[in-house]
């Protein structure tokens, strides 16, 4: 543990903060460094890191431990020879020709230090390792061996049918995704301090992407995992990679999505995968998955069975059992599985049917440029293979807002409209049009404080019905005046709830021009905000703690401590009157008022010694 502890002084902040980030530790009882060299070889902490060490890691440290003399020192030459004894040539050969890359995953979890040529190994980690390996761990010489031998397998079945119904799944969890996107976009969702999205905004959103509210964390994760959206301060917005995302045709979003899903999984275990190629089942990759990660335990399933449910989500599988498409996935050929699906996807539509009662229909999946232009001014009623919309005042009245114009969506209408625009829609667009702006928001002025807002109209009798309009209560419209409504809330606030409402508002400046609003929200991927780390925290008390200690005196005073309370021997080199320096190999008993009690294991005698007196300490030679 002292090799630990003086190993731990001397690693940068930054590299300590990302190693202690995978290990599973107590901070609280954490003082000091050797408080932190205990908690590290503590059992708990060591079958934590263990278990989750991928079967080459493992068999390097069990080979490290294997190799190690008494105080825990082995060397490059002695591990890379028990790895080639083992037939383990190419980790043996991998150590030879680069050490530091192969034992870069060990030493950044702290199971073991390099010191040049040699390699340490806490004792204790050593013999917990030791203690489990042909326990709950394969052996030695079985963690060393090569991955069990694929089956041959027999004729497959024809899966056009498995692929048709996974390529039916894959297009409702791209267009889902969209959904959610779209909804984000439109209105934002609420952070709960538990995290998640607050309940109403999650059954908004779930209503609208078409998924239970049972599965509407899953479709977020996988939206979040893919960068689509992001969290800024207590909200969830659609992101810029989202946004662009939303502009792709079916199959170059569904391949964002299996490359979010594909990076969870390691390198090595994709190769380990793949190997199966056409034996390639789901207890297969179970059965690779446990060989590649030995310890594995509760996190391993859980993260499997997500890994697997997201899979079967992005038609990568069916019934559990993975398909073909899983396999070009894996193997990198995301455009073969991406072509593989899409030939089973619904055809896109660019035409529409523009109706009688101000719906629009498609009698297909709408491109997405079309399907934006679209909501732009119309709200979406349903969303399957053939998607509904409906045109309203207020919806025409937002796309106006947004700085659109009665002939733009008109031209839009008579490009893509397989019947032409009907009369009632064409009266509806002039109508809105020249209603647009009849009622006006803008800031209030600082004067009128409280007051944020300000609502105006020539209309005095649009006035009084804005103030009695029950739906509109929430705003807090105080009149000021036959022409005018104040309200504490902003500008913005103010003109969204009369566009909910129905009325043909405009957002004005403080010169009266109308300027354009749109309810697009995009987050920006955030700077975190500052805010309190147990793991920052912990590494502060430790700089602090080694800064208040420091002298070299009270380094060696607390190495002194730790070998009493661990029962080590040392080698206590001593400073003699003439300058000249003396080795003793010393068991530590006590330190107290500035001298060292110990037990002098050559002589066998008990000497005690001032603190001021000794030079350095350095774990016992082997054997002693």
């Amino acid at each position: 543990m002292l090799v630990l502890a003086a190993s731990l002084r001397a690693i940068p902040r930054e590299r300590l903060a990302a190693a202690l980030a995978v290990r599973e530790l107590d901070h609280s009882s954490v003082r000091d460094l050797f408080d932190l060299a205990e908690a590290l070889t503590a059992t708990d902490s060591i079958d934590h890191a263990v278990d989750r060490l991928e079967r080459p890691s493992l068999a390097l440290l069990a080979a490290a431990a294997a190799t190690s003399d008494d105080a825990g020192w082995t060397d490059l030459d002695r591990l890379a020879d028990e790895l080639r004894g083992l037939g383990a040539d190419d980790l043996a050969d991998a150590l030879a020709a680069d050490p530091a890359p192969v034992l870069e995953r060990l030493e950044a979890r702290l199971l073991l230090l390099r010191d040049g040529e040699r390699i340490h190994v806490p004792t204790e980690i050593a013999a917990r390792l030791q203690s489990r390996l042909d326990d709950d761990l394969p052996s030695l010489e079985s963690l060393a061996g090569h991955a069990p031998p694929v089956a041959v397998p027999g004729d497959r079945p024809d899966t056009g049918l498995l692929d048709r119904r996974a390529a039916e799944t894959a297009h409702g969890t791209v267009a889902a995704t969209a959904e959610l996107l779209s909804g984000l976009a439109v209105q934002p969702a609420r952070e709960l301090a538990k995290g998640g999205f607050a309940l109403p905004d999650a059954k908004r959103l779930a209503e609208a992407a078409g998924v239970e509210l049972d599965e509407f964390p899953r479709l977020v994760r996988r939206a979040i995992e893919a960068g689509l959206i992001v969290r800024d301060g207590p909200v969830w917005l659609e992101s810029d990679a989202g946004a662009e995302w939303i502009m792709l045709g079916t199959g170059s979003r569904w391949t964002r999505l299996a490359e979010a899903w594909r990076a969870r999984i390691p390198a090595p275990l994709r190769d380990l995968v793949v190997r199966r190629s056409e034996a390639l089942s789901s207890s297969s990759i179970r059965d690779d998955v446990a060989w590649y990660y030995p310890g594995g335990g509760a996190w391993l399933r859980d993260g499997m069975d997500r890994l697997l449910e997201d899979a079967e989500a992005l038609g990568l599988a069916v019934a559990g059992e993975p398909l073909e498409t899983a396999s070009l996935v894996l193997s990198g050929d995301l455009a073969g599985a991406a072509g593989r699906l899409s030939r089973h996807f619904p055809k896109q539509v660019d035409k529409v049917y523009v109706q009688h009662d101000l719906t629009i229909v498609s009698p297909g999946p709408l491109e997405p440029s079309l399907d934006a232009r679209l909501r732009a001014f119309a709200e979406v009623e349903g969303r399957d293979l053939a998607s509904s919309y409906r045109v309203t005042a207020a919806s025409v009245n937002r796309a106006l807002a947004a700085g659109d114009s009665e002939e733009g969506i008109r031209a839009f209408l008579e490009e893509i409209s397989l019947t032409g625009i009907p009369q009632p829609l064409a009266y509806l667009l002039s109508e809105s049009a020249a209603r647009f702006g009849a009622v006006r928001v803008g800031a209030a002025d600082a004067s009128e404080a409280p007051a944020r807002a300000s609502v105006r109209s020539d209309d005095p009798q649009l006035i009084g019905t804005l103030l009695v309009d029950q739906s509109l209560s929430s705003l807090g419209l105080r009149q000021d005046g036959a022409h005018r409504l104040l309200s504490r809330f902003p500008p913005d606030v103010v003109f969204w709830g009369l566009s909910d409402a129905r009325y043909p508002v405009a957002a004005e400046d403080a010169e009266g021009r109308i300027v354009r609003l749109r309810r697009h929200h995009v987050g920006h991927a955030p700077t975190p905000a500052p805010r309190t780390d147990p793991l920052e925290a912990l590494l502060d008390r430790l700089a602090e703690a080694d800064a208040e200690g420091g002298t070299e005196q009270a380094w060696l005073a607390r190495q002194l401590e730790a070998a009493a309370r661990a029962k080590e021997t040392l080698t206590v080199t001593v400073r003699m009157p003439g300058g000249d320096t003396a080795d003793y190999l010393l068991a530590p008993a006590s330190v107290a008022n500035g001298r060292l009690r110990a037990r002098d294991r050559k002589s066998d005698i008990e000497r005690t010694l001032p603190i001021s007196a000794i030079a350095s300490v350095a774990p016992a030679p082997a054997g002693s």
